[in-house]
Formats: structure tokens, sequence, C-alpha cells
């Protein structure tokens, strides 16, 4: 809070309860006020206690819950076509091995993505980046990884970079580069050289990506081929983070905390190491229930342990064609207490400060406190646990983007 009653406010917000997340808890203020300069927050307390200051706009939000802006820091959003018919077909008894063989599979994720045209791209990821954002979502990571050449990737990455441009939210590149094998490759270890080589040293020039990500599994690469990748990534100043233990124990989790990687994700076959590996090195445990759910994993990540040892938990859609068809980061949410046990305040938390974490912008993101950045929401409902209970609905009443009222159709006001 500040006591400078001489600063004009360009917007003042009351007429709510909040629960600012501070420290991954509610932290609740009851009958609440924000006041926002610039695009950040410079006063946040109960509305009796405010210092009457010169307002250009005053919004009175007529009751319900504010909360940050919900961050979704785990996404394939840009990609080209999807596999609503391989689904079917699963659902038909249809083999994924039998698909992969038909050319189907990452294989035809790659290939409609590498065919399809930027704008093309644009447009079919702006329509599910919109259904995050009318769901309460601020802030989304968007990976490549459909394109595994540079060109792809480089075409995946500025799609990203357009999405921001067209709408009011904050994207963050990941480079996943390292996703899977592309068809005009057959070695593993060439790919990999060439991803040191050529791709990521292109991207790291240009500003590309915030980020470099990989898939550390036996379907993918190995722990040592991910680690060269890592140590090239590290060389050019970009932090990394990975999918790993999603199937498998592998080793990636502890190999990616000696890199004190951002995030490792998806992690259900993590080990107790693996885990005092990440709580020493800072790295934010992402959990996706979407996918476990979707492809009917019966190993649910350690959350005791995770508990135990004190790993922030983030909460991710994973949104992509294959293993997690999900629009909606509050049904994540919900997944996360019903398959994983979390509190409704530890999906609250994984979905807002943690996420921002794992995305490295905790300072500036994932809760309401002086300086952050004034993204929140105001829901429509009487308790915060709300946003995990209810499947479904449309709970949001405003949507607050950098200091201006969006619903998140139309962009209002530049990037703070």
């Amino acid at each position: 809070m500040t006591n400078d009653t001489a600063m004009k406010l360009d917007s003042l917000w009351r007429g709510a309860h909040i629960a600012t997340m501070k420290n991954g808890l509610y932290s609740v203020i009851e009958n609440a006020a924000i006041g926002v300069v610039g695009g950040r927050i410079v006063w946040i307390g109960e509305a009796q206690d405010l210092p009457v200051y010169e307002t250009q706009t005053e919004h009175d939000l007529g009751g319900g819950w504010i909360t940050p802006g919900l961050i979704d820091c785990h996404t394939h959003l840009v990609f080209g076509g999807n596999r609503a018919g391989e689904f079917e077909q699963r659902l038909n008894g249809v083999s994924y091995q039998d698909i992969a063989k038909q050319g189907g599979g990452i294989a035809s994720s790659v290939k409609a993505t590498r065919d399809a045209s930027e704008a093309e791209l644009v447009a079919s990821a702006s329509r599910r980046l919109k259904s995050l954002m009318a769901d309460g979502v601020t802030t989304v990571e968007i990976k490549s990884g459909y394109g595994l050449s540079l060109d792809s990737e480089l075409k995946m990455l500025r799609v990203a970079t357009e999405l921001e441009n067209q709408c009011p939210v904050t994207i963050k590149r990941t480079c996943l580069a390292a996703h899977a094998m592309p068809p005009e490759f057959d070695d593993k270890d060439a790919y990999i050289d060439y991803l040191c080589e050529s791709v990521l040293p292109k991207i790291a020039t240009l500003g590309m990506a915030d980020a470099v990500d990989a898939f550390c599994e036996g379907i993918a690469f190995s722990t040592d081929q991910v680690e060269r990748y890592f140590k090239t990534a590290q060389s050019l100043g970009l932090p990394v983070k990975i999918h790993a233990e999603q199937l498998t124990s592998q080793g990636g989790t502890r190999m990616a905390a000696s890199f004190k990687a951002l995030s490792a994700d998806h992690i259900e076959f993590i080990e107790e190491a693996d885990v005092k590996a990440m709580a020493d090195s800072g790295t934010v445990a992402v959990l996706l229930p979407g996918a476990f759910f979707t492809l009917k994993e019966t190993q649910r990540p350690p959350i005791d342990l995770l508990r135990q040892y004190g790993v922030p938990m983030a909460i991710a859609t994973d949104a992509n064609p294959g293993t997690s068809p999900a629009l909606s980061l509050r049904l994540m949410m919900n997944m996360a207490c019903t398959l994983f046990a979390l509190t409704p305040e530890e999906s609250l938390a994984g979905a807002t400060i943690h996420a921002a974490k794992a995305l490295g912008m905790s300072d500036t993101h994932g809760s309401l406190e002086v300086g952050k950045v004034a993204d929140f929401v105001c829901w429509d409902v009487e308790s915060p646990g709300e946003l995990s209970y209810w499947l479904g609905g449309n709970l949001v009443k405003h949507r607050v983007y950098q200091g201006y009222l969006s619903q998140g159709n139309e962009n209002q006001g530049g990037k703070a």
C-alpha cells in the first residue's frame, strides 16, 4: 500500500472481495479496493482504508470475488488441423500404433502444421486462445514443437507473437524443437546436433523464445540427449523446462533440476530424489491432469512428496491436438482436485502464483500485490473455492488485463 494521496489513479476497482494468492494462499481481503496506475497495482486493501485519491475511472464490480488472472503455463495452442478423427478411431478399437502406421499421431500434426500458412495458424490458434481467455486466463505459454525444422519452428513462434499482438493476453513463447523426431531424420543424436548447431542459435539470435523445452522419455529423447540440448540453451542465455517422467522414470527431472529448470511437467513417475532435486533448484512441478485423464493413466504424481518438500505445484491445460484437447483451465483445476487430491486453494495457487513461477514471472504476475501487473478477474461466485467446484459455466463477470476492462475478444489499451 502507499500513502501518497497526491497520486492520481488511472482506475479504481471496488465492490468485491479479493483472494490475493500472496504466498500461495487465499490471503483474503474483504470489501476490497484496487488502485491502478500505468497497468500496475499501486494500492490494494479494504475499501474503508482507501485514501482519497483523484481517480480517472472508477469501477463498482457489484459483488463477487477477485483473483489474479489465471495463468496457463503449459500449452501447445499453435498447430495445424486436429486429431479428432484419431480420437474417434481409438474409441472404435483402433490402436495408437496402427494409427501411427497410417501417418497419424504427432506425425500428422507436424505435417498439418508445416503445410498451414501463418495466417491459418493464427486463425485456428486464436479461437482456442479466446476460449481460454473467456475462462479467466490472462497469461498463456505457447510451445512450438510441431514444426521440427528451423523454418517451421520459427513460423510457430511468430504465430505466438502475433497472437499477443492481436489479443489482450500475455504470451510466453517456448521452443520445444526437441519434441519428437521429424520425418527427414532417422538418427536422434543427429537431430539433437541439428537443433544445437542450427535451430537454437538462430532462435536465440532473433529473440523468438523465452525458454527452451524438451520431451525426455523413452519414446522421445534420452536424458543424455536432452542434457546436450539444455547445455546449448544455457550457453545462449535461455532458461529451460522439461516434459519428464510422464510414462516412465528416466532421470530427466533430476537432470533438468541441475540446470535450475523453471519447471518439470507431467512428472507422474518422479521419485523422492527427483522431488528433493526440484526443491533444491526451485523448479516448479507442473501438473497436467488433462493428459492424465485423456490417456486414462493410473500413476498419479506424488502430491504428498511434493508438499513435504515444499515444491510449488502449478496446473495447466497442456492444450494440444493429441493427448489433452483441453480449453478450460478451470476444468483442469477441478481435475487437479478430483484426480490428484489437491485442495481448491492449492488448485487456485497452481493456476496463478505457482504458474507464474513456472514461467519465470512471479515478480510481476500471479498474485495481487502493490507493484504487480494489474491482471485480475472478478468472478460471479460466493467463495474462491467455487472456481474448482463448477464443471464449466461462465463465471467471469469482469476480466481486467493490465488495468483495462476486457472480456478477451478485443484489445483495449497497450501492453504494460
